[in-house]
């Protein structure tokens, strides 16, 4: 029972935010392409599967990054408590329970298209850079954005089995949203990550966060209209998005306090509401 206590706490599986950062692209990709005048059991499979694929792959990128963190973990209130910081997971144990949540995940992609498994397969050596790229560069949340969001890319070939300029601009659009979130949970560690010497946007905007914020969720927004236009929306869609905008620029940028670690935290779970919002906003382009 204690191993099963710890593997939850591992994988982080009691904190869904992770997962569902993971898993709202691949659904706001998903939803954009999809012909709801068809079977909609395939829809609802599909979900299913990048929903199991995204609680799978968060999981074991928490234990990799945990893995690869171990040392900095210990110096870091907020971390040194982890089970492979604290000892009570061994590396051995830990890389195992990767390993299998990984074949897991495989067993989840073989259910796609050729295509979406090999556009799948190319992409993960990235999903296990960030833990490294916090060592050498300031811009380890841009490698963050890049992993989280090829969701959309892989939702929209597992139906299309091709790629086109409508989840291209949606896929960076998103990685500046996701620029944008983990930068406001970055400051929870900030002081900590400045004396071991880990970086981060949050560091490199610290003097000025909330201009940098401005500019990616900004960005993100642009990209959330742009699509709307390809797609040929009607008016409903580019009018419910003043919700997206309001919780983007005023609640999480206007109103963030970059020195009180709970607000940081609240701001960035609050990423989860606007997941479905924006695939509200979606089914209201869609059917409406």
């Amino acid at each position: 029972m204690n191993q099963i206590k710890l593997f939850i706490e591992l994988t982080r599986l009691k904190r869904p935010i992770g997962f569902m950062l993971l898993f709202w692209p691949c659904l706001w990709g998903l939803t954009i392409v999809y012909d709801f005048n068809s079977d909609l059991k395939i829809y609802f499979f599909y979900s299913a599967l990048f929903l199991s694929g995204s609680i799978l792959m968060r999981s074991a990128g928490c234990i990799v990054n945990d893995i690869a963190d171990k040392n900095f973990d210990k110096k870091v209130e907020r971390t040194k408590n982890r089970p492979i910081a604290s000892g009570k997971v061994s590396v051995k144990l830990a890389s195992t329970y990767a390993l299998f949540l990984c074949a897991i995940a495989f067993l989840v992609l073989i259910n796609f298209n050729n295509f979406t498994i090999l556009m799948a397969l190319i992409s993960m050596p990235l999903a296990f850079t960030y833990p490294l790229m916090k060592r050498i560069t300031y811009w380890p949340q841009l490698f963050l954005g890049i992993t989280f969001n090829y969701g959309l890319i892989l939702a929209w070939i597992s139906i299309t089995n091709e790629v086109s300029i409508i989840p291209m601009i949606f896929y960076l659009g998103a990685i500046f949203w996701t620029l944008g979130y983990d930068t406001i949970y970055g400051f929870q560690d900030i002081k900590d990550d400045e004396i071991i010497g880990v970086k981060s946007t949050s560091i490199k905007f610290k003097n000025d966060p909330k201009k940098f914020l401005f500019i990616s969720y900004s960005l993100f927004i642009i990209s959330l209209f742009l699509v709307g236009i390809l797609m040929k929306f009607k008016i409903y869609y580019f009018l419910f998005m003043v919700i997206p905008i309001l919780q983007l620029l005023v609640f999480q940028v206007k109103k963030l306090n970059t020195n009180q670690s709970i607000d940081c935290f609240s701001k960035f779970k609050s990423n989860n509401f606007l997941g479905a919002i924006i695939l509200v906003n979606i089914l209201i382009g869609k059917l409406i």
